[in-house]
C-alpha cells in the first residue's frame, strides 16, 4: 500500500473551505492554510456596536442547482433571505431603474432621447461592427450615448481604467442586454421584469459569515496564521508559517500572482508572464447609521466622476438584523484605487449620500471604518489571456492547481468560489487514486 499524500490546501477562503469540506467528507487527509488570523476570506462578517458589515455586497446568484442545494443544507431555508433586487441608478441628478439601459425614462428629456435613438441605431445596424474591447461591447450593444452616460464612466470608476484597454471577454454574464422591446418600455416609463444576473438573490439572516460558521463545522481545522511563502519547486516542500512542509499535491486559493512570487525556480517566460497579471485594489467604507436609510434600494450605482464612490448598498436593507432597530449598515465602495485618508474622504462620501437622498446629512454617520480588498478586480487586458495559459500550463506541470476567483485570476461570483473548491477537490481525489 502507498502512502496517503501530502495534500495542502491554500488559503481558508470559499474556494479553501469547499474544498477542503469535500475532501473530508471522502477521507481524504489534508491540510488546510490560512495566512491571517481568521477564516472566511472575502466572505467574512465583522460587528461592531451591533452594527454587522460583510466585505461589501457579496450575495448569492444560485444559478447552479448542485450548489443551491449546498447552501440549504449548510444554512436550511430558515436562515435563508430570498430577494427580489431593488437597484437603481443615480445619474444626472436622478434615480432610475438598474439597468440603466433598460431604464432612460426619468433622466434628462434631452438625453434619455440621445439614449434612445443610438440603441436603436446600433440595434439595426448592418454589417455588426467587430468587437475587441469592452468599450466595442457597450458601444455594439447599448449605442454610444447609453455607453457615455453611463456604461463608460461607471465601468471606468470600478476598473481604475478606460474600457477600451478591457477586453470583453468578461462581460458577456454579468452585463445584461435588454431586448429592444424592454429599453423601449423603459424609455416612456413602463415597468419591465427584472433584467441581469442579479435580479434575485439569497442572503443568509445575520450576513455571509453565516455561510463561513457553516463551512468551518466541515472542513478541516484552519491553520490559522500560517502564511505560505518559498514554495521550492524542485524539492516540492514549502515554508508554512515558521516550518518546512513536504506536498505532494497543492491546491492553493491565494491570487495568482502572489503565488508565483513564492514559486522557485521559475523558467524566464513563466516569470515575464506572471509579471503581466494585472488587477486593482478596491478601498471600501464600512458606514453604521444613527438613522434608517432614507431610500428602499438594496444598492445604488454612481457613475458621477465627480462623486468619490461608485455603489453603495445597505446591509440592513438585505436584513433587518444586519443594523440595530432603526438604524442602518451601509457599504460604500470608493473609485480610488489608492488608499485615501479616512478623514478626507468621509466628508465627501457623506456629503454625496446626503445629495442623493441617502441620509439626511453628515450627523447621520456614527462611525466609519476603511476597508482593502487587494486584487479585488482583475484586469481583462489583452494581454491577460496569453499569460494565464503560460501560468496554468506551468502550474499543471507541477502538479499544483490555482482555483477561485483569485486563484483563477478571473471575475466571478460566490457561488463560483464554492463550486471551484468543489471540482478542485474531485480533480485532487482522482490525482490522487492515480
Amino acid at each position: 500500500m502507498g502512502h496517503a499524500p501530502n495534500l495542502l490546501v491554500i488559503g481558508a477562503g470559499l474556494t479553501g473551505l469547499s474544498a477542503s469540506m469535500q475532501l473530508r467528507r471522502k477521507g481524504q487527509p489534508h491540510r488546510l492554510l490560512e495566512a491571517s488570523a481568521s477564516a472566511g476570506g472575502l466572505a467574512r462578517t465583522v460587528t461592531e456596536a451591533g452594527y454587522s458589515f460583510d466585505c461589501t455586497g457579496h450575495l448569492l446568484h444560485l444559478r447552479n442547482p448542485q450548489m443551491a442545494e449546498l447552501i440549504r443544507e449548510l444554512l436550511g431555508d430558515e436562515n435563508l433571505l430570498q430577494i427580489e433586487r431593488r437597484s437603481a441608478v443615480y445619474s444626472h441628478g436622478a434615480f432610475t431603474p438598474y439597468p440603466f439601459q433598460a431604464n432612460v425614462y426619468g433622466l434628462p428629456k434631452e438625453l434619455a432621447f440621445r439614449c434612445l435613438s443610438d440603441f436603436v441605431s446600433a440595434h439595426f445596424q448592418q454589417p455588426k461592427p467587430e468587437i475587441v474591447t469592452f468599450e466595442d461591447y457597450c458601444i455594439a450593444h447599448f449605442g454610444r450615448a447609453m455607453s457615455e452616460a453611463f456604461m463608460v464612466p461607471y465601468n471606468e470608476k470600478v476598473w481604475g481604467v478606460h474600457p477600451r484597454e478591457l477586453a470583453a471577454t468578461w462581460c458577456e454574464r454579468f452585463v445584461p442586454r435588454p431586448t429592444l422591446e424592454e429599453v423601449l418600455r423603459g424609455a416612456v416609463g413602463l415597468p419591465n421584469p427584472a433584467i441581469g444576473y442579479n435580479a434575485r438573490f439569497v442572503y443568509p439572516r445575520r450576513g455571509m459569515g453565516m455561510l463561513v460558521d457553516a463551512l468551518l463545522e466541515r472542513a478541516n481545522p484552519v491553520e490559522l496564521v500560517t502564511p505560505v511563502s518559498a514554495i521550492d519547486l524542485e524539492r516540492r516542500t514549502l515554508r508554512a508559517g515558521n516550518n518546512e512542509v513536504p506536498f505532494d499535491q497543492l491546491l492553493s486559493t491565494m491570487s495568482l500572482s502572489s503565488l508565483f512570487r513564492q514559486l522557485t525556480p521559475l523558467p524566464a517566460e513563466v516569470q515575464q508572464a506572471a509579471s503581466e497579471l494585472r488587477a486593482v485594489d478596491l478601498h471600501y467604507l464600512d458606514v453604521a447609521l444613527n438613522t434608517p436609510v432614507e431610500l428602499p434600494y438594496h444598492w445604488v450605482y454612481v457613475p458621477e466622476p465627480e462623486i468619490p464612490f461608485y455603489r453603495v448598498g445597505a446591509y440592513s436593507t438585505f436584513s433587518r438584523l444586519m443594523a440595530p432597530t432603526a438604524k442602518a449598515s451601509l457599504y460604500v465602495e470608493l473609485a480610488s484605487k489608492t488608499a485615501p485618508a479616512l478623514g478626507q474622504v468621509l466628508p465627501a462620501v457623506a456629503d454625496a449620500l446626503t445629495q442623493m437622498g441617502i441620509i439626511r446629512g453628515r450627523d447621520a454617520i456614527r462611525f466609519a471604518r476603511l476597508r482593502r480588498i487587494p486584487n479585488a478586480y482583475v484586469l481583462y487586458d489583452s494581454r491577460r489571456e496569453r499569460a494565464l495559459s503560460v501560468l496554468h500550463a506551468f502550474l499543471s506541470e507541477h502538479r499544483i492547481h490555482s482555483v477561485g476567483r483569485y486563484g483563477a485570476w478571473e471575475y466571478s461570483s460566490m457561488e463560483d468560489a464554492l463550486w471551484a473548491g468543489q471540482c478542485a477537490a474531485q480533480t485532487l481525489l482522482t490525482e490522487g487514486s492515480s
